[in-house]
């Protein structure tokens, strides 16, 4: 990846207001953004170009950010994708994470809150292009390996984001501790203070890695109510 590709966000916004408002903020903080009214461009943009992350709206003409994000996904599998959905629909953040996306922030959302999802975004890419390389371990009766983004079971192996493997890696060195939202989103996440962020990032990521893990998952991944997670090994 070059240096300009380091820096490089493209951002896939119909509303010219918040577009330009977004490459301005990206802007001013160091980063090189690229901005894209339609879907189809974006699509093409993210293809064609390298990008260190995505910024992609949900409702656009020519295509939607579902197809967008799930076309990406699919030909860059570490390109980190964070949409932007309507405040309010649950749907839309839950058929973003199906699509492939890796984080959501929800419309209207605060600039410092953009930039944290953005910065720790792009940290946990980081870490995963250049430091995760422990050996596999256990969770239950799966093998997790953090370098390839695996959980194998049986000869069955099934694709891992970078969050999701963060999230088993950081359950599996403390079974059977309650692991607060608070310490997922500093520990998992990067962000220096979650006490500030009104999010349900953790629980969705948590329901993906329990789906991917199968009947297993809810046993392994323990909600303890009002407090948090634990896993049972």
């Amino acid at each position: 990846m070059t240096l300009h590709a380091k820096n490089a966000v493209l951002v896939v916004e119909d509303e010219e207001s918040i577009r330009r408002g977004l490459c301005d903020v990206l802007a001013y903080r160091g980063y090189a953004p690229e901005g894209v009214e339609r879907g189809d461009d974006g699509l093409r943009r993210g293809l064609s170009r390298q990008h260190a992350l995505v910024l992609l709206d949900v409702m656009l003409p020519g295509m939607n950010g579902f197809d967008v994000c799930r076309e990406l996904r699919g030909a860059l599998p570490q390109l980190p994708i964070l949409m932007l959905t309507a405040r309010g629909a649950e749907q839309d953040v839950l058929d973003g994470f199906r699509a492939g996306a890796d984080d959501y922030v929800t419309k209207p959302f605060s600039v410092a809150e953009l930039l944290a999802r953005v910065e720790a975004l792009l940290r946990r890419a980081g870490a995963a292009l250049g430091d995760d390389q422990a050996p596999p371990f256990a969770f239950g009766p799966w093998q997790i390996d953090r370098t390839t983004r695996t959980a194998q079971r049986d000869g069955h192996s099934v694709e891992l984001t970078a969050l999701e493997a963060g999230l088993a890696a950081l359950f599996a060195r403390e079974p059977g501790r309650i692991l607060s939202r608070r310490r997922l989103l500093r520990e998992v996440w990067d962000v220096a203070n979650p006490e500030r962020i009104e999010t349900r990032t953790v629980d969705m990521h948590v329901a993906k890695l329990r789906k991917k893990l199968g009947a297993a998952g809810d046993a392994l991944i323990q909600t303890v109510r009002g407090e948090g997670y634990r896993f049972s090994s």
